[in-house]
């Protein structure tokens, strides 16, 4: 089964110029955890998740989010100077959400092409640890495979589901 057979082609985009909170609000009306950031001709230059939203709101190196308590063994370094509390961490989500798409997208995401194989694609989520990726045709985004596309190809229209299983 190839990528072109189960991807999805209904996609919300963005470009670097947008703010974040017009991405975030997108993720939520679409109930998606990506979005492919384009520009051009619908020319794939990086994907915001909702990852890339929350990261800016986590401790740096060298941050502790919990200050009163001792580190065993200390594994992470401590800082009282610039320790966080959760509350803090919280309250920067409205500055970051008035960033620019740029500022934390994923650029050059990894690709697949539309007559790779479906089994190729999971297997560079398995390695990656990511849940979808771009399919891209000589460098125009056409779509986006997910895990759960992958397992809805297998699943129905291999046949899975009227084969002697459990499901049967």
């Amino acid at each position: 089964m190839l990528i072109h057979e189960v991807m999805s082609t209904d996609l919300v985009k963005a470009k670097k110029t947008d703010t974040v909170r017009s991405a975030v609000v997108k993720m939520i009306d679409r109930e998606c955890g990506a979005i492919p950031v384009v520009e051009g001709n619908n020319q794939l230059i990086g994907l915001v998740t909702v990852r890339d939203v929350l990261l800016p709101l986590y401790p740096k190196h060298g941050d502790t989010i919990i200050p009163d308590v001792t580190i065993v063994f200390n594994i992470f370094p401590r800082d009282d100077a610039q320790s966080q509390s959760f509350v803090e961490m919280e309250a920067g989500y409205c500055e970051a959400l008035g960033g620019n798409v740029e500022g934390i997208m994923s650029p050059h995401p990894l690709t697949v092409a539309p007559d790779d194989p479906i089994l190729e694609a999971a297997l560079y989520m398995g390695i990656k640890n990511l849940r979808r990726i771009p399919v891209v045709d000589k460098g125009t985004l056409v779509g986006i495979v997910s895990i759960s596309d992958i397992n809805r190809g297998l699943f129905f229209k291999k046949g899975v589901w009227g084969m002697n299983s459990a499901f049967g």
